[in-house]
């Protein structure tokens, strides 16, 4: 399997994941991948753990998370340009 169709596969499991309603609880490196811990809320609570091998995947979903919490920031400043 070529390293593209191993990422797109990844990448699929997290969009999956995410469009199911689970949000990124954790991420844990290690020598051996990316544990990803997902949970999800109402209306049926649950938990999940994705272990990523590619790197693509690794800083797809770390693209995520950094994508949330600027979000998460621009709504409680009142703005979010992306200046730094």
């Amino acid at each position: 399997m070529s390293a593209f169709t191993e990422y797109a596969k990844e990448q699929q499991e997290i969009d999956g994941l995410l469009f199911k309603g689970y949000t990124i609880a954790s991420i844990q490196e290690d020598l051996d991948g990316a544990r990803i811990k997902f949970v999800r809320g109402e209306p049926a609570k649950g938990s999940m753990e994705l272990l990523l091998l590619t790197a693509d995947a690794r800083k797809y979903v770390t693209t995520l998370v950094v994508a949330g919490l600027r979000a998460e920031g621009g709504e409680r400043a009142g703005c979010c340009n992306g200046e730094v």
